[in-house]
């Protein structure tokens, strides 16, 4: 029996996919245009992110590499031979599955679709300098181009049925923090109470969501001296009484992520603490009113800069102050060109998502320490910015336990 580099398992029928078939149609519309803009005959994508944006197949690694090759005519998933007839079935786009009987069959699987000696797209800001020789030495490109910001431009951007998903995410996320605000007790762990969350967001996108698979949702609830980084990890620490805390629920339904985030205090706050929460909240408040088309993200990062710099806070916020939603994770798909920083120009337009979290972290040692922050995520209109998250912020509901 000859043993194949690769092969074709089209093993039972497609499934439901999150997204109608037309929709990945005019995904791929948007690359071939955004192809023949930088001259690219094909595009060898490999990111997880833009896989799944284009075919609707989020891949696994554990190591093996995954793609997307993208033709003027074909549009093909490459996948390892270990998932089987999954890739196929979770597309909406063709499926070759490559085998492990010899190294490189991956390449040798691109190379079968993309073919030689043409001008390639590829992502710079993904493919390793390991595997950006081997697409050399297997394509034998004529020229490469780097496709990975076009691909990005088009994911801010967001369809109807995008925003539709990321609505129900950002329902879920409300479910997850009203479950984790019924879990905080003094002597309960963070573990515990993220557990709550978790399953609960879980529960509530298997309901909505009965086609899908289920993978990634999680929670990092902190409390006390770990409420100083955004994305401390959880950890077995008991609540005590008078504790701030940081609520974020992260659901992820078919690669796409929404977050709540909220500071909390256990039965109690001090009267520093409260001071700089609600410093905190205001200027929660006024960057949500900032949010509307044609203007900047730098030009809402500085307005919150100097709201902050007149209160004598400047010196306390820890990032940037909101981002893009969409096909990311804590481990994939940043679009960074939708971030509210002070070096990112990219003007806000109807249709692109975008959060609002500002955070004070007031260093150990000083009254009132901890890490202070609020999310919420919003939808630019033609008119402004309609906030999609229902949890409230700030002290009047977030003192429990």
């Amino acid at each position: 029996m000859t043993r194949p580099d690769f092969f074709r398992f089209h093993n039972g029928d497609k499934a439901t996919l999150p997204f109608a078939a037309e929709e990945y149609d005019t995904r791929l519309m948007g690359l071939r245009s955004a192809m023949d803009a930088v001259g690219a005959e094909v595009a060898v994508l490999t990111s997880m992110q833009t896989v799944a944006y284009y075919s609707g197949f989020l891949y696994c690694s554990f190591g093996r590499p995954y793609g997307l090759v993208v033709t003027a005519s074909e549009a093909v998933t490459i996948s390892a031979g270990i998932d089987a007839g999954q890739p196929w079935r979770r597309c909406a786009t063709d499926n070759i599955t490559y085998t492990d009987w010899a190294r490189d069959n991956y390449w040798r699987a691109v190379a079968h679709v993309a073919g030689q000696g043409r001008a390639v797209g590829y992502e710079s800001d993904h493919l390793t300098l390991a595997q950006k020789a081997k697409l050399d030495a297997f394509l034998a490109p004529r020229e490469t181009v780097d496709i990975a910001p076009a691909t990005m431009q088009q994911r801010m951007r967001k369809s109807p049925a995008e925003l539709e998903l990321i609505l129900a995410g950002a329902q879920v996320a409300d479910v997850g923090g009203y479950a984790i605000r019924e879990a905080v007790r003094e002597g309960t762990r963070e573990i515990d109470v993220a557990m709550a969350g978790r399953d609960a967001m879980d529960l509530e996108i298997a309901r909505r969501f009965p086609d899908a698979e289920y993978r990634d949702t999680w929670v990092w609830f902190q409390s006390g001296l770990n409420t100083d980084g955004a994305h401390n990890p959880v950890t077995a620490r008991a609540l005590q009484r008078g504790d701030i805390l940081s609520l974020n629920t992260f659901p992820m339904i078919s690669g796409y992520y929404t977050a709540l985030e909220r500071t909390m205090f256990v039965a109690e706050v001090d009267a520093a603490s409260l001071e700089f929460w609600e410093a905190n909240v205001a200027a929660h408040e006024y960057g949500m009113s900032l949010l509307k088309p044609g203007v900047t993200c730098a030009e809402v990062t500085h307005a919150i800069n100097a709201f902050l710099a007149e209160r004598g806070l400047l010196q306390y916020r820890s990032f940037g102050y909101g981002h893009s939603f969409g096909v990311l994770s804590h481990y994939y798909g940043r679009e960074a060109g939708l971030e509210l920083r002070e070096d990112v120009d990219t003007v806000l337009e109807p249709g692109m998502v975008i959060s609002m979290e500002p955070m004070l972290t007031i260093p150990e040692g000083q009254p009132g320490a901890g890490g202070y922050r609020e999310h919420d995520i919003l939808i630019v209109t033609a008119e402004g910015a309609e906030n999609i998250t229902d949890y409230p912020y700030g002290p009047g509901f977030n003192v429990v336990g």
